[in-house]
């Protein structure tokens, strides 16, 4: 496996084989998926960010709006104010970088004016024209995902007829429109985007084939912690029409095991302190 180092103002990721860095999932909203509500208040959203990166979180994804299937959008105010002033605190008191994860241009710049310092856009720098022109004049490092669809739309029947062939020319274009707008290939992330626009075997075979997106040459984020396809994978599998947290939680590790076993540089994940030691044994298995 390819080793990484990305380095930017002041900062140094280290991704090389036997590295995995842990992201940590701060959603500042009412509405995710799976903590919706938990850390919406400012003071609960500080405690979760301080208690990520304690757990070891190489990088903390700070979120205001919900991506979650059949979601909609905030308005630019609204996601700002749910994000501004958590970054502007926690970028004084934590080491590790901040990312913020929106597609819109404006809540990027001021969250990097408040002290983030990587740009995660789930629509790989298309829906909005001002973000790669601001990755570029900020040169920040850019997290580059597949989705098929809007969150609004896209787990209603999605269908490829190549599906990791799709996915992979995808990200080689958004590669090339990353560079040819002036941001380094060597601040480029790709994530395939599981659970974005994917049925659970889509997903199944994005972990399992995920060789096809190192082809890229680029470092590789995955983010299945907590996703609904585990839910619904397990109820298939052990013929139940409710899954428990923990058993949930169970599946959620081996989805993310997979996920590094395969080569994943980074994972993005909810539960740092369960997450990390699991990633500690499989990296330890890696480079004996």
């Amino acid at each position: 496996m390819k080793s990484f180092t990305i380095e930017w103002d002041g900062y140094c990721l280290d991704l090389s084989p036997g590295n995995t860095c842990i992201m940590g999932i701060l959603n500042t909203t009412p509405d995710s998926f799976s903590d919706g509500g938990k850390f919406f208040s400012f003071d609960d959203a500080l405690a979760q960010g301080r208690a990520l990166v304690d757990a070891g979180a190489g990088i903390l994804d700070i979120g205001g709006e919900s991506t979650r299937p059949f979601s909609k959008g905030v308005s630019v105010q609204e996601e700002m104010d749910r994000v501004v002033p958590v970054i502007e605190r926690l970028s004084r008191e934590i080491d590790v970088p901040i990312s913020i994860d929106t597609v819109k241009a404006d809540v990027a710049k001021e969250a990097l004016k408040a002290g983030a310092a990587i740009i995660n856009d789930i629509t790989a720098l298309e829906r909005d024209p001002g973000m790669a022109v601001l990755a570029a004049a900020e040169k920040v490092p850019v997290m580059l995902m597949h989705m098929k669809g809007t969150p609004e739309t896209m787990q209603v029947d999605p269908q490829y007829d190549d599906f990791m062939g799709e996915i992979t020319a995808y990200l080689e274009q958004r590669i090339q429109f990353a560079v040819e707008s002036g941001i380094s290939r060597e601040h480029l992330i790709v994530d395939p985007g599981i659970g974005f626009g994917k049925t659970v075997d889509h997903n199944l075979m994005l972990i399992k084939h995920l060789d096809q997106i190192h082809s890229l040459g680029c470092p590789v984020l995955m983010g299945p912690s907590r996703k609904s396809f585990i839910r619904n994978l397990l109820s298939r599998k052990l013929n139940k029409t409710e899954v428990d947290m923990n058993r949930m939680e169970l599946g959620n590790l081996g989805a993310v095991a997979a996920c590094i076993l395969n080569g994943a540089q980074i994972v993005r994940v909810h539960d740092v302190n369960l997450l990390r030691p699991l990633a500690c044994i499989i990296n330890a298995i890696q480079t004996v």
